[in-house]
């Protein structure tokens, strides 16, 4: 009798499949379209890190899993009678049977991927070295009644799954009763328990509209450990995401139909051919000594049955590997944990690869494993939608100082960087964006900054018609203060309904905000007087105006604390957790599908800051002034000299350029240049008087020669060069808006200036930068990122994602008394 056997997770490497997308081009392309994302790359060559999310593992895994079963069936000489999988593995099984398509299949996994990668806190553990009925009464003798058994998958390897607490302090309880192992498992939720009880309400209803069909070979449940019956098959499904895996006895099952079954594994690793072994040992043991007894009459048989009963027990390969034999999967997950990855004092001497808890294989056990790492933080939804490594954007700076190769060294590296389209011309912005999409032709994440034109509406439109027709699928908005046309424009030329009836969308919003009741109006649904305006105008068609209509505005929201330019001074502490919870009220109010992530941006140079922006329930932190001190910063080298030597007091407010008139602040380098001071001067004085002409002759030729270095009608021409229409009109007509637009020209300048590094200019260079990197600065003092030449943007993000996970295990430990 043949048999064959899917594994799960835990058997994920890099370099898996190999030619096998080669020989089935369609189902791989078939993969990418439903994926949106290239399967191969992901398998063969994982640039970003993502095998081992949840999220990404899951669909990699099955679409390995089916493809080497198409590949084994070319060579077969007999058909398999039999067909089970272990947790995951069960769809690629139920592939194989024909209960269902590979695409069918492929989106089933993607959403479960998804949903359990969103899963509800908790934790998990496994025990070895016990037998399921002993942990069955330690768990009902020790009070754990809130801990459910997730797998059975040897005869002494068991994992158990619950609160985080109740796994703690289950440790002491089965070391003492004399399991060889207690491994706490590197997960992020309590998989295969009652607490999963949401996700499978959820993927029970995303089930509905798939037709199966009949399996042509019996696949083994896993929640029954029996073959699944046709009108099961749904449920069966659903019911796994919180049952427990009854790979025991699924595989005494099939061993009792045919003890010397062939059980062939199809797919990467040989995690289940290891606890295959594990469990017909002990089944044959069973038999012999079934045998002893039946032959008790005949002493001397009897006995040469118990020796070998005892022969076979003594021969099972152990249930942990050690030294030379770990398994190829382990050794994958190793070359992501390295020590130089972990600069602190926290790196894990011990390590699980585990997500379904196929294979446990334990490290020396020195130091307990750190239950957080850089890869974990942050909303998991966030980071599979923007296909990220880590939880982390590298914001937009203005023209294009979040510059091209910063924004692709990100993106290579899985984080989101954002370009800094701000003051640039269309064509430069078209430009970029060809730039960008060429390095990342691979679909790694980038962003485009949207910066809110109140003064020019037009340039705002054409802006996201730029974007649009180039392709770009994330915009970061910042600066406003409203919804505009434009934005819910871009939003409804996005959105589609997929195979299944959902809506979806191909471009997604993500917007800076530092007042919650901005955040209230992209958190909420398009304003109705904007969709019908676009509907009447013909720019967008009835469905998407009605799609518009169920969906809020913005897919993700940046609260913006103590930024460097535009910020109210914000503290995170304070206007993080308002618009968190404002958020949990609209999505319950409108009833969204998806959940609005919301993040923290501003005052985030050092891990500590980090740390505490994920502790006060940030999905993902963005940073802006420390990348403005590194090599690929799109400023001059000037400025990246004196940003270099900045700290956190050395900051200043000064008057904005695009609110000048009604008094809008910026927050700004200080140390070393006289800008803030002059451009403060001009606020006061275009504040008391009515025109240029007013000035007493003194104030107007330092004006002129220490601000300006030109005259006040050159500096007038020069301004309207870049002026809008309306605003020539208005300094046509009025003189204080003439003395307006003449002061604005010295802020310009002195950006501009900043950013050729003209020498001529360093007293008075403008630079927008917050406290963060003063932040940096001090704790990088003394190590090779002193210098900005050493500072790259992508190993900055990695190394604060690095450095906050290591920090709160350290905080974590030391406030539950250890060491």
């Amino acid at each position: 009798m043949l048999v064959y056997l899917f594994p799960g997770q835990g058997s994920q490497h890099k370099g898996m499949g190999g030619e096998l997308f080669g020989r089935f081009k369609a189902l791989t392309e078939e993969a990418d379209a439903i994926l949106g994302y290239s399967i191969e790359e992901l398998c063969l060559r994982d640039p970003r890190g993502l095998l081992a999310n949840t999220a990404y593992t899951q669909p990699a895994l099955y679409v390995v899993n089916a493809l080497t079963y198409l590949s084994r069936l070319e060579s077969a000489e007999r058909q398999p009678a039999y067909a089970a999988g272990h947790s995951l593995g069960e769809y690629s099984a139920l592939f194989a049977a024909g209960a269902f398509d590979f695409g069918t299949g492929l989106r089933l996994v993607q959403r479960r991927g998804a949903l359990m990668a969103a899963a509800p806190e908790g934790a998990m553990a496994a025990v070895i070295g016990l037998s399921a009925e002993s942990i069955h009464d330690l768990l009902d003798r020790g009070g754990l009644d809130g801990i459910d058994i997730a797998n059975y998958n040897s005869p002494t390897q068991t994992v158990i799954s619950g609160p985080k607490a109740d796994i703690a302090r289950a440790q002491s309880l089965f070391e003492t009763a004399g399991a060889s192992l207690y491994i706490p498992l590197n997960v992020s939720g309590p998989f295969h328990s009652r607490y999963m009880r949401e996700a499978r309400e959820s993927f029970e209803q995303f089930m509905r509209p798939f037709a199966f069909r009949k399996p042509s070979i019996t696949v083994i449940s896993n929640v029954e450990a029996r073959p699944y019956q046709e009108d099961r098959l749904k449920a069966g499904l659903a019911d796994q995401m919180t049952s427990p895996v009854r790979w025991t006895d699924t595989i005494r099952y099939l061993l009792g139909k045919d003890g010397e079954a062939d059980l062939e594994e199809i797919g990467p690793g040989n995690v289940l051919a290891k606890l295959v072994r594990a469990i017909r040992a002990e089944f044959d043991a069973d038999r012999l000594q079934q045998a002893q007894g039946v032959h008790a009459e005949h002493p001397a048989y009897a006995a040469r049955l118990e020796t070998a009963a005892a022969r076979v027990l003594d021969e099972r390969e152990p249930e942990v590997p050690s030294g030379t034999e770990q398994a190829p999967e382990l050794r994958a997950s190793e070359t992501q944990l390295k020590r130089e990855d972990y600069p602190g004092d926290n790196f894990p001497l011990r390590m699980v690869n585990e997500h379904e808890n196929q294979l446990l294989v334990a490290r020396p056990q020195e130091a307990d494993a750190s239950l957080i790492t850089a890869q974990s933080l942050g909303d998991a939804d966030f980071k599979a939608d923007y296909r990220l490594k880590y939880a982390y954007v590298a914001g937009a700076m203005y023209k294009g100082i979040s510059s091209v190769p910063l924004v692709v060294k990100c993106g290579r590296a899985g984080l989101l960087g954002i370009f800094g389209s701000g003051g640039l011309r269309l064509d430069e912005i078209d430009q970029a964006i060809a730039e960008i999409q060429a390095e990342l032709e691979s679909g790694e994440p980038y962003g485009m900054n949207l910066l809110h034109r109140p003064d020019d509406p037009a340039l705002e439109e054409a802006l996201v018609r730029l974007y649009a027709d180039r392709g770009v699928g994330v915009v970061e908005a910042s600066s406003y203060l409203t919804v505009t046309r434009a934005l819910v424009w871009y939003k409804a030329r996005g959105l589609y309904m997929d195979e299944n009836g959902r809506i979806a969308g191909r471009h997604k919003i993500m917007v800076k905000v530092t007042r919650p009741e901005v955040a209230e109006a992209f958190m909420s649904p398009a304003p109705e007087l904007i969709v019908r305006d676009l509907l009447r105008e013909g720019l967008i068609a009835a469905e998407e105006a009605q799609w518009l209509r169920g969906l809020p505005v913005a897919d993700d929201v940046i609260a913006l604390s103590d930024a460097g330019g535009h910020t109210d001074q914000g503290a995170m502490a304070v206007l993080l957790p308002a618009i968190a919870r404002m958020r949990d009220e609209l999505v319950r109010r409108h009833g969204y599908a998806k959940r609005i992530r919301v993040g923290a941006g501003g005052g985030i140079g050092t891990p500590e800051a980090a740390a505490a922006a994920f502790m006060l329930g940030a999905d993902f932190i963005a940073t802006g002034s420390i990348n403005q001190c590194t090599a690929e910063a799109g400023t001059s080298d000037a400025v990246k000299e004196l940003l270099a030597r900045a700290q956190v007091q050395d900051m200043a407010y000064a008057p904005s350029a695009a609110g000048f008139e009604i008094g809008a602040k910026v927050q700004v380098a200080g140390r070393g240049t006289f800008f803030p001071y002059r451009a403060d001067k001009l606020a006061k004085l275009y504040a008391m008087h009515e025109s240029l002409d007013a000035l007493d002759e003194q104030t107007r030729e330092a004006i002129q020669s220490k601000y300006l270095r030109q005259s006040f009608e050159e500096a007038y021409e020069a301004a309207k060069a870049a002026a809008t229409r309306e605003e020539i009109g208005r300094a046509e007509r009025d003189p204080k808006a003439r003395m307006a637009l003449v002061f604005k020209r010295y802020l310009d300048l002195s950006a501009d200036k900043a950013l050729q590094g003209d020498p001529d200019w360093r007293t008075d260079y403008q630079i927008f930068c917050g406290p963060a990197l003063g932040a940096f600065n001090q704790w990088a003092k003394g190590t090779g990122l002193e210098g900005w030449r050493s500072r790259h943007a992508d190993e900055l993000g990695m190394l604060l994602m690095r450095e906050a996970a290591a920090w709160l295990n350290r905080r974590f430990e030391a406030m539950a008394g250890y060491r």
